[in-house]
């Protein structure tokens, strides 16, 4: 049997050597993705979305994993992707948690063209400049739990194939388009331009959102946790609001103020 091909329970495990597993290695830097237009998701979640709503193109599983996971190894023979079997080390190489769970998808990038992502705008979240990957794929999980229709990563944001992101959004990278412009104000005048009111979220804003104005589709605009939304992007937007603190705390961190911003909308 192949490398290509070879299944769990094969006599001779893939190692850390083996060709297909250090090309899969590289996916794990932000590089090594851009130059094949692949990236890993990791776990058996992320893997279950991955076959359901990605483009899969290898599995690589331990012994103990496919064991664990019998009905994703099962779907994967079933849709005639390569399901390989790797050793511990080979998949601890693979993985960028502490604790692996020994089950990695190689797929292709989700990201669309920005024009695409905006076809039919409802509610979108746009991320400038957020840099926490695990911050970006809670507000990616989050968006979809609100029923958004796509989630923009603008200007200096991280990568959202970046392991950690695709893990912190559990599954929901897969579930919703994603869109990539190193230009935000570009992305301003997308979303204006297909009908969206561009709000963003300020700790700062005199405006509170309970009387913000979200009657028209919205495109919230986050910026990072640590430093927020520079003033010239604050400037450039329709309306800039808080989310009101009515207790002692002195903030709301981002994935829970995008998700008080976003389902705000769904509640009016």
């Amino acid at each position: 049997m192949s490398e290509h091909t070879r299944q769990p329970g094969a006599d001779q495990l893939f190692t850390e050597r083996t060709p297909r597993v250090v090309a899969a290695r590289h996916l794990t830097k932000r590089v090594g993705r851009e130059r094949s237009g692949r990236f890993l998701a990791e776990g058996a979640q992320a893997v279950r979305e991955a076959l359901r709503y990605g483009q899969v193109h290898e599995v690589f599983v331990t012994a103990t994993a496919a064991a664990r996971n019998a009905e994703i190894v099962a779907e994967a023979t079933q849709r005639d992707i390569p399901v390989s079997t790797v050793t511990d080390r080979a998949a601890d190489g693979l993985s960028e948690t502490v604790t692996p769970q020994g089950i990695v998808a190689v797929c292709e990038q989700l990201d669309v063209a920005l024009e695409d992502a905006l076809k039919q705008p409802r509610l979108v979240a746009v991320l400038v400049g957020v840099s926490d990957p695990g911050n970006a794929g809670t507000v990616t999980r989050v968006a979809d739990s609100a029923g958004a229709s796509a989630v923009i990563f603008a200007g200096d944001t991280v990568d959202p194939h970046n392991g950690k992101c695709v893990r912190a959004s559990t599954g929901s990278v897969f579930h919703l388009p994603l869109a990539r412009s190193r230009d935000t104000m570009a992305v301003f005048d997308a979303c204006r331009a297909a009908g969206l009111r561009l709000v963003a979220a300020d700790g700062h804003a005199e405006t509170d959102l309970t009387t913000a104005d979200l009657s028209r589709p919205t495109a919230w605009v986050f910026g990072s946790e640590a430093h927020g939304l520079a003033p010239e992007f604050l400037a450039a937007v329709d309306e800039v609001v808080k989310v009101p603190i009515y207790g002692k705390a002195e903030s709301l961190n981002l994935a829970t103020a995008a998700a008080v911003c976003l389902y705000a909308n769904r509640l009016r």
